[in-house]
C-alpha cells in the first residue's frame, strides 16, 4: 500500500513538474474558443469574425503561466 501512495505522489509530482517547465518554454496555448484560428463563427449569422477571447491572435496565456506572474508580482510587491 505504501509503494501505491509512493507511485501516486512521484506521479503528480511528476505531472506538475512537466507543466510548470511547459509554462516557462510555451507561455502561450492555443486559444480553446477558437481552436488556434482566431475566427470564429456567429451562432446566427455564420460570418468569420475574430475571436474576442484571444483578440484574433490565436494564442492565449495558459493557467499555470498566470498563476506563475500572480506569485511573481505578489513576491515583487512584498519585498520593495
Amino acid at each position: 500500500m505504501v509503494n501505491l501512495a509512493l507511485l501516486a505522489s512521484l506521479a503528480i509530482a511528476g505531472y506538475a513538474a512537466w507543466y510548470l517547465i511547459k509554462c516557462y518554454a510555451m507561455p502561450f496555448g492555443p486559444c480553446r474558443r477558437c481552436n488556434g484560428t482566431g475566427d470564429r463563427r456567429g451562432l446566427i449569422i455564420r460570418l468569420k469574425r475574430e475571436c474576442h477571447h484571444c483578440a484574433g491572435t490565436g494564442k492565449r496565456p495558459r493557467v499555470g503561466r498566470r498563476v506563475i506572474e500572480y506569485i511573481r508580482t505578489e513576491y515583487q510587491r512584498g519585498h520593495q
